[in-house]
């Protein structure tokens, strides 16, 4: 019976150490997405709305959404407006003091650095060697197979609720991408319903978690293709680095040799019968017997020249099959060096691809950083100019005020030019105040 593999991988805050990054991305599951860290903000949330919708490289079409829409956050939102609004309300219903009471669960988790606003687990059946030579129907089946698993999940895990399912199909085996809340009932300080990860996901609960979820996809899975495959013994490590070992055509090779050295152990029995035919045939020669005739003549019987014929044509067969072997044995052994030297060469390629991505990492970190710092000061800016048209339309008020009170007659004439002197009022302000002046001292004159 053939086997696959199952991995169950839910996010955790331990991801953010350099080490665990540099385990996820040397892991054998084929997934890239191991590296990313808890979902504990609202931006880490984003990253990952962009990452399982494909929104950085537009690659839609290779991605189907099970559960949810094409927005991961605004499905996250939604579901925090279901599961935790009401419980929210009453809340602050209890609440005497205004800065107790929370205007929004949501943004709230999202500014706690200590809870996790969402959680993602990614499933994976089958590894990079079973699904490389499948077409695109036999992996889309596997559409099916994940639809049930979102259903086990929330069965198995009452207090889970998913916001957004996704399968990628671009990377090296479809897999499966789960964006849910963990809550937790009935708490007595603070909100009665609450997001709860470390109560709904233990060491214990995650094992018992994927257990039954191992069994149930193979069940779906063979229920789905019509086949009976069993699962690959859960194993508490997995190799960590891609080797030569990984390689289709590598592993075409080894398997070839191995067939030519059967080969050349059958040839070497043959050549252990050959050497005690050899021993018989030269107890033959070493008996003959002089011809009565003619002494230098050797008698030699029938039966003795077939077994003679027979040693030479092993022989020559032998010869000829231990001679293909061995050249065989010379070009593997050629092709096996050459391709742990290809496989050097992509282990360097693959060290600058990863520092690569690091540093577009650090990029997109810096541009988020970068953008939040944008929209702060657009708030100050906007706060600025409120302060700013308030202080004009003070300032206007009180020319107004200058014009009406001050001018009605000349006896004012030396506050305003004090004013000016001590730079209280500029040259443009002194000339409105002037021309409005004298506005209306022509239109007094017209009066008289």
């Amino acid at each position: 019976m053939e086997e696959l593999s199952y991995s169950l991988h839910l996010s955790n805050d331990k991801n953010k150490t350099k080490r665990a990054r540099q385990f996820a991305k040397s892991s054998k599951l084929s997934t890239t997405s191991l590296s990313n860290n808890a979902i504990q903000t609202h931006q880490q949330l984003s990253k990952v709305d962009k990452h399982n919708l494909r929104k950085y490289d537009n690659a839609k079409d290779l991605i189907c959404i099970i559960r949810g829409t094409s927005s991961v956050v605004e499905d996250t939102k939604n579901l925090y407006l279901e599961l935790f609004e009401d419980a929210r309300i009453k809340y602050n219903e209890k609440q005497k003091r205004n800065d107790r009471k929370i205007e929004n669960y949501f943004n709230h988790i999202s500014n706690d650095n200590k809870r996790d606003l969402a959680c993602e687990i990614i499933i994976e059946l089958g590894d990079i060697d079973f699904w490389a030579d499948k077409n695109d129907n036999f992996k889309h089946k596997m559409i099916e197979v994940y639809k049930e698993q979102i259903l086990d999940l929330e069965n198995i895990v009452s207090n889970f609720k998913i916001a957004n399912a996704t399968i990628h199909f671009d990377e090296s085996s479809p897999h499966l991408h789960i964006v849910g809340i963990p809550f937790k009932d009935g708490s007595k300080n603070g909100m009665e319903v609450q997001v709860g990860k470390s109560d709904v996901f233990t060491t214990d609960s995650l094992r018992n978690i994927q257990d039954k979820m191992r069994e149930y996809c193979i069940n779906t899975f063979n229920k789905v293709y019509d086949l009976n495959y069993s699962l690959k013994i859960k194993e508490e490590g997995r190799n960590q680095d891609i080797n030569v070992k990984n390689m289709t055509n590598y592993r075409e090779l080894k398997k070839e040799q191995e067939k030519n050295k059967k080969r050349l152990n059958e040839l070497n029995d043959k050549a252990d019968n050959l050497q005690n035919k050899s021993l018989q045939i030269t107890n033959i020669i070493d008996n003959l017997k002089p011809n009565k005739l003619n002494k230098n003549n050797y008698s030699i019987t029938n039966d003795e020249i077939d077994e003679i014929k027979d040693y030479i044509k092993q022989t020559q067969e032998t010869t000829s099959n231990l001679k293909t072997t061995n050249e065989l044995t010379t070009i593997l052994e050629h092709y096996e060096e050459n391709l742990k030297n290809h496989s050097n060469e992509v282990k360097e390629l693959k060290k600058k691809i990863t520092t690569r991505e690091d540093r577009i990492s650090d990029l997109e970190n810096r541009l988020d950083f970068a953008n939040d710092t944008i929209d702060m000061l657009e708030d100050k800016v906007d706060k600025l100019q409120e302060v700013l048209d308030y202080f004009n339309e003070l300032w206007n008020k009180f020319i107004k005020f200058l014009q009406d009170k001050f001018f009605s007659s000349n006896k004012y004439d030396d506050l305003i030019d004090k004013l000016h002197e001590e730079e209280i009022i500029d040259d443009d302000d002194l000339e409105i105040i002037q021309n409005e002046y004298s506005s209306n001292y022509s239109k007094d004159d017209d009066l008289e």
